[in-house]
């Protein structure tokens, strides 16, 4: 099979871990050796000067293409217009790649046009699609459903776009009911869980790797007290806030904030309010390399996000040995099936604390919550998008065809 993969989230030169499950994902696919991958990352820079500033100072940086995210990838440029251009951008997005897609097609064709996100990447590569004149498929992952799918004029686009699909995929049973919801053809979604990289994320004896990461200099972990983590992007949707104000009933614990981004000062000014920030520590981006090591070292991962499809970092957590606490959105029943894999808690403090004070008084061994993530792995995940797109080609059924059990 010849696919052409459009993801605007995917590892660069500039920045290497930038939607690095999508990366995880199509290089196994690419590994595979039974699929001929042509990768897509449209860049989107914005109109002079807000390109000189921000995450936008170094994208004009970005080479057309590199093999840096570990496969050979496109990096087309597409005029991106920050805050108010959102809704538009599919079309800004089919448009830079056209071109591109006309001569890549050209010289060896294409069986089909494969989105990794429903937006803005679904309504941009059915563009695509529908200009070479061959099939489409799309897979959500949380946001792109929940967030997009609120706003009117990206609805239209995602349904239109869902129309024109051959196939669909979703991260969780929870995520293809959202889609249906939305008005999609609930016969072309298939679930497609993520995959884990299990050479990086597995369990480390919870006391030396508290040790670790307490020695690692960036990090600065403290080294007593129960640990909590909360990782993910400084942004609202998170629920950093909650899990903050949740350390007013766990005196003893410490709460460590593993992300970047926009809610930075506004969450150290609210740690302030509440009395609680010399127990919170503000660990900015942490490397890939040192996640594993944080996640070990956690008595249990705080995550009360708003909404999610099935974050990776649940699975990675688990893989890690470190029981979870997550609100009931998404997949989360689909993964926290007993107390060895932690607690479904109502996004409030109070439940949270009690979620977490439940996990400490009786915790599960890291063997016992690794177990409940066992069959996650990146090959299985590649396995089986790549039948999902054979199912495609062959006109097989697929509303179950790339489902594989999270138990």
């Amino acid at each position: 099979m010849r696919i052409l993969s459009i993801a605007t989230l995917f590892p660069n030169p500039v920045r290497p871990a930038f939607g690095i499950f999508v990366g995880n994902q199509m290089r196994a696919v690419a590994a595979g050796g039974n699929v001929g991958l042509a990768m897509v990352s449209p860049i989107g820079i914005p109109p002079w000067p807000l390109r000189l500033k921000g995450p936008y100072a170094k994208a004009g940086s970005i080479p057309a293409e590199s093999d840096a995210a570990g496969l050979p990838v496109h990096y087309p440029r597409f005029r991106l217009i920050p805050k108010v251009g959102g809704d538009s951008n599919p079309g800004r997005i089919g448009r830079a790649v056209l071109s591109l897609a006309r001569r890549l097609h050209a010289q060896q064709p294409f069986d089909l046009v494969d989105a990794q996100f429903f937006f803005p990447d679904g309504p941009a590569a059915a563009i695509v699609a529908r200009e070479l004149g061959v099939p489409l498929t799309i897979k959500a992952r949380g946001a792109d459903i929940h967030y997009w799918g609120s706003r009117p004029a990206a609805l239209k686009q995602m349904r239109a776009a869902a129309e024109q699909s051959s196939g669909m995929l979703a991260v969780s049973e929870a995520l293809r009911a959202d889609m249906i919801a939305l008005g999609m053809p609930a016969d072309r979604i298939a679930v497609h869980y993520t995959g884990l990289d299990r050479e990086r994320f597995h369990p480390i004896g919870r006391g030396a790797a508290r040790a670790l990461v307490s020695a690692i200099p960036e990090l600065g972990i403290w080294s007593e007290g129960p640990l909590l983590v909360t990782p993910g992007a400084l942004i609202a949707r998170k629920g950093q806030r909650l899990a903050m104000a949740a350390l007013l009933r766990l005196p003893r614990a410490r709460l460590a904030l593993a992300g970047a981004g926009e809610d930075e000062a506004a969450l150290r000014a609210y740690a302030r309010e509440l009395g609680v920030a010399d127990r919170v520590h503000f660990l900015g981006q942490v490397g890939h390399d040192a996640l594993p090591a944080l996640l070990c070292a956690a008595d249990a991962l705080v995550l009360p996000s708003a909404s999610e499809g099935l974050a990776n970092v649940w699975i990675e957590a688990l893989a890690c040995g470190t029981p979870i606490v997550v609100p009931d959105i998404g997949g989360a029943r689909e993964i926290v099936k007993d107390r060895s894999a932690g607690r479904i808690a109502a996004r409030d403090a109070d439940a949270i604390a009690a979620a977490v004070m439940d996990i400490l008084a009786a915790p599960p061994t890291q063997e016992a919550v690794a177990a409940n993530v066992s069959r996650f792995s990146w090959d299985l995940n590649a396995e089986n998008i790549v039948r999902f797109w054979h199912d495609v080609l062959t006109g097989q059924p697929i509303a179950q065809a790339a489902e594989t059990s999270p138990a």
